[in-house]
């Protein structure tokens, strides 16, 4: 077997990210080593149970201590905390990076605690399904999809090296951007989409005319799938929504634009215009499934893995 990619990597948080990334570690010998930290004892005897670590801890510093890679896996709300507690801790040389869906607020909030000689690279795997927890994780969440990686300018190229060998050892293509234009881009492909899903589900639900069993009863494909994305963790969800408050609103801004647009052409009965959005948009479907993110599998295969909530 090839030598692991990290002598000791740490894991803070053990939920679906940080088990599956456990998974795919010890199914392709990427780590020598892996220590975990998860606040609730449940989580932590799990987490042995499943394997998902060599050794777990009740507090980040002693998961974190002689480490050479530590991932922050928890929400991103806690990385400002975490940091302060590892940042003693931290050997030159380490690398820090995370699984966080949001960049420039891990930068702002994780930066000023990492001693000198310790490489701070944010990252962010685009992968993911509606569930949490120890139990949800498995190895082939990273396989084929998109981990962004977000260095600063100044980045130590050998430890950057080192970290995109490890994604990829996990099976994930792995690209570049600046945090800024990170946070930008997800913010449409994924953080409205999840804010959408979240106020439809609770229109549905507050429906005075609609009851709960009919809601349920008769959910087609569409409502069913903004269902899945609504059940994604709140926690998560909440702490993605505050640090990236800026570029939701940009582009909330911008689909409220779109959206009056066809308000305006539904309440003129203009069928062209329809027709021409929803052709426009139909197209993006096959793209997505062309580049390989997306099957056309009934239920797009999530019967088995899930799918992407991220």
């Amino acid at each position: 077997m090839a030598e692991p990619v990290f002598r000791h990597v740490a894991l803070i948080g053990i939920g679906l990210i940080g088990s599956s990334l456990g998974h795919i570690m010890r199914q392709n010998g990427l780590a020598g080593h892996v220590s975990g930290f998860a606040k609730s004892s449940a989580t932590r005897d799990k987490a042995i149970q499943l394997k998902i670590v060599d050794e777990i801890h009740d507090n980040a510093a002693d998961a974190a201590k002689g480490a050479d890679l530590i991932i922050l896996c928890t929400p991103v709300g806690a990385f400002k905390v975490v940091a302060a507690e590892i940042g003693p801790v931290l050997k030159p040389g380490a690398i820090v990076t995370d699984v966080g869906s949001v960049k420039e607020a891990v930068v702002r909030d994780c930066a000023p605690f990492m001693p000198a000689g310790v490489h701070l690279i944010p990252g962010h795997p685009v992968a993911g399904t509606e569930q949490s927890g120890p139990e949800s994780g498995f190895a082939d969440l990273f396989d084929n999809r998109w981990v962004i990686l977000t260095p600063p300018d100044d980045v130590d190229e050998a430890a950057f090296k080192s970290l995109v060998r490890f994604w990829e050892g996990c099976g994930s293509n792995v690209e570049i951007m600046t945090p800024d234009h990170h946070d930008l881009v997800l913010a449409i492909t994924s953080h409205i989409p999840h804010l959408i899903a979240y106020n439809i589900v609770g229109t549905a639900d507050d429906l005075e005319q609609v009851t709960r069993s009919e809601v349920i009863k008769y959910s087609a494909g569409g409502f069913r799938d903004f269902t899945r994305i609504a059940a994604s963790d709140p926690t998560m969800w909440r702490d993605v929504f505050v640090h990236n408050k800026d570029a939701v609103l940009e582009m909330l801004g911008r689909f409220t634009e779109d959206l009056t647009d066809l308000q305006r052409a539904i309440r003129r009965g203009d069928a062209d215009r329809l027709f021409e959005i929803f052709t426009k948009t139909r197209s993006i479907r096959r793209r997505i499934i062309d580049a390989g993110q997306e099957t056309e599998a009934p239920d797009f295969g999530r019967h088995t893995t899930g799918s992407g909530s991220d």
